[in-house]
C-alpha cells in the first residue's frame, strides 16, 4: 500500500509542478513544489496555504481476485488567504485556480502510473526508484464545497486510488 501511496504522490506532484512551476513551498530550507503528504511531515497546528496537501483517510481490501485489490481514499486539502497586494479580495479566484490545476493533474491522460518502490530512493541516496509489476489507478476526484474559516478560504478533494497488492509488497 505504501508503494502505491508513494507513486501516487509522486505523479501528482510531478505533474502539478509541471502545470505550474511557480507553485512551490519552502520545507525545512529547501524550496519544493507545492505538494506535501501530511503523515511524512512533523505535525502543524496550521494548514499552510497555497499548497496541496494530501492526507491518506480510507482504505478497504478486496481478496477475491487473483491479487488483492487496495482502494484507499486520498482528500487533498488546499486554502488561500488571497494575494496580499489585493487585500485577499481575489481568494475565490486563486482557489479556482488551485482547482483547475488539480482537476488538469488528476485527468491527465493516462489515469494510471507505473507502481515505484521508492525505499532505496529517499534520503537523497542516489538510488533510483524500482518499477513494480502492476500500476497505480485513480478516478476523477469529487470537489467539496469551499469553506470560508475567517479570511482564508479552504476546499477538500477527495479522489480514490487503487493499487493490486504484489507479492511480497507491504
Amino acid at each position: 500500500m505504501q508503494n502505491a501511496r508513494d507513486t501516487f504522490y509522486v505523479t501528482l506532484r510531478d505533474r502539478l509542478a509541471a502545470i505550474n512551476p511557480a507553485r512551490t513551498m519552502v520545507l525545512r530550507g529547501v524550496t519544493r513544489p507545492g505538494v506535501l503528504v501530511e503523515e511524512n511531515e512533523l505535525a502543524s497546528a496550521t494548514m499552510p496555504v497555497n499548497v496541496f496537501c494530501l492526507q491518506w483517510a480510507g482504505l478497504s481490501v478486496d481478496t477475491q481476485g487473483a491479487l488483492p485489490l487496495v482502494t484507499m481514499v486520498c482528500e487533498i486539502r488546499y486554502a488561500t488567504d488571497g494575494d496580499s497586494g489585493n487585500g485577499g479580495m481575489d481568494r475565490g479566484r486563486l482557489l479556482s485556480g488551485m482547482d483547475a490545476e488539480l482537476v488538469t493533474a488528476l485527468g491527465a491522460v493516462p489515469h494510471h502510473a507505473m507502481k515505484m518502490n521508492y525505499v532505496g530512493a529517499a534520503g537523497g541516496s542516489g538510488l533510483a526508484p524500482v518499477a513494480l509489476t502492476t500500476n497505480v489507478f485513480w478516478n476523477d476526484a469529487a470537489f467539496g464545497a469551499a469553506v470560508a474559516n475567517g479570511e482564508r478560504l479552504e476546499r477538500v478533494a477527495t479522489v480514490e486510488v487503487f493499487s493490486y497488492q504484489e507479492v511480497g509488497e507491504l
